[in-house]
């Protein structure tokens, strides 16, 4: 049949461009929200811990579940204050997974620390708790599990090693917005969470980011680190009180702007969360029965997984002789459904430039083996298609495996 054969090799494409037209732009515009903006505009109260941002804060930390949200001007502050906050300093080690956008491991070199790189487990490719306890050492001060793609590091495992060592975690949900772990908010369960708001993330507002916490004494340090030294409630110029002695204070303060399109959109979360998850298990489903594909597993205690990516798994072993993984990406994307690779290791990404001297290397196999020869990633605004897309892409799916497995 016509539509057996690969449309690299002249068949017809398995996902159409009438169904690619399905696909909706992101972020996705609302007039509303537009509307609103204007008048924050024209009130000419931009900044400065503001009525947006306090209405924000409030809302995504009761969404969470967390008593305290502070609203920064991105998801790479909030992880750097989240260290400063709980005192990592010059010299001390922050575990993070080897697999994660370069900022989870910058985040400790921006306050001298040196970030220790630690594998990742093969069906999640979330933080491997059991490597994690291998790698910590008397200077480890931080643990930084990041919920991946369309996963959830495993927090039970996590927070038993750090009840056990006092070594505190922060969460880096910057993939998981509306995700929740067991009952509980992502974000709430460690010492800190980070989130990131931009512009490709599920929740959205270009740039932006907040850190959750249960903790009051944490919150007040976040906000004074972000806020150059102002504790919560204080007037700009009207100082009551200043930080204490050796907490080193910023400007990453987050505007009105970003902080209204987030509580406009928060209206919207659940929903979109609900629906990427529902369709990430049906297409999964279509799916699994292709020879030489796996998904990415679900947190093992997930009752709503957030996704930022959809995340195939390719089983090298089922290929037949000559083909790799750079062969199926092609012939994916002349179906109509082209797919990543994820970040790569982040000691190996172009733009980290640190000295060797500057990190450390614990473990790796499991990072290196899924980033080079396994990973197939779609974004999140493909799960907001129908199931005629869900179908399309399963068909896409399964019949470049039949050409090219074994």
């Amino acid at each position: 049949m016509k539509f057996d054969k690969l449309a690299i090799h002249g068949g017809r494409p398995a996902v159409t461009d009438t169904l690619k037209r399905s696909l909706k732009p992101w972020p996705q515009p609302c007039p509303r929200t537009a509307e609103r903006l204007k008048q924050v505009y024209l009130s000419g109260k931009w900044s400065f811990n503001g009525a947006c941002e306090q209405e924000f804060c409030r809302k995504f930390a009761d969404y969470c579940g967390a008593r305290h949200g502070v609203f920064m001007v991105n998801g790479t502050v909030t992880l750097e204050s989240a260290l400063h906050a709980l005192g990592v300093k010059a010299g001390d080690e922050v575990i993070v997974p080897g697999n994660t956008w370069i900022a989870t491991a910058m985040a400790a070199a921006y306050l001298g620390a040196k970030p220790v790189f630690v594998d990742v487990e093969p069906d999640t490719l979330c933080l491997d708790p059991a490597q994690v306890r291998r790698a910590i050492t008397r200077k480890t001060k931080a643990v930084i599990p990041v919920h991946l793609f369309g996963s959830m590091a495993d927090m039970d495992r996590l927070m038993k090693i750090s009840r056990e060592t006092g070594i505190p975690l922060v969460e880096d949900c910057a993939h998981a917005q509306g995700g929740f772990w067991n009952g509980k908010g992502l974000g709430t369960i460690g010492s800190i969470g980070s989130f990131s708001f931009q512009q490709s993330k599920t929740l959205a507002s270009g740039e932006g980011g907040i850190c959750l916490t249960q903790d009051d004494e944490l919150a007040d340090k976040l906000f004074r680190i972000k806020h150059i030294g102002y504790g919560a409630g204080q007037k700009q110029g009207e100082a009551a009180t200043g930080p204490s002695s050796g907490l080193i204070c910023h400007n990453y303060r987050g505007l009105e702007f970003n902080a209204l399109i987030l509580t406009e959109s928060l209206k919207r979360l659940k929903a979109q969360t609900a629906q990427r998850d529902a369709n990430a298990r049906y297409f999964a489903e279509l799916i699994q029965d292709v020879p030489g594909i796996t998904v990415q597993a679900r947190g093992r205690r997930a009752d709503m997984q957030g996704y930022y990516n959809f995340v195939m798994l390719l089983d090298p072993r089922a290929l037949k002789k000559g083909n790799s993984i750079k062969e199926i990406r092609e012939a994916l994307a002349a179906e109509g459904m082209p797919c990543g690779r994820g970040y790569g290791p982040v000691y190996r990404h172009l733009l980290w430039n640190l000295p060797a001297s500057a990190y450390r290397i614990h473990s790796r196999a499991v990072v290196e083996d899924s980033t080079d020869n396994r990973m197939l990633t779609l974004m999140h605004t493909w799960l907001l298609a129908g199931k005629p897309m869900m179908k399309a892409m399963a068909g896409a799916v399964g019949k470049v495996m039949k050409a090219y497995a074994k």
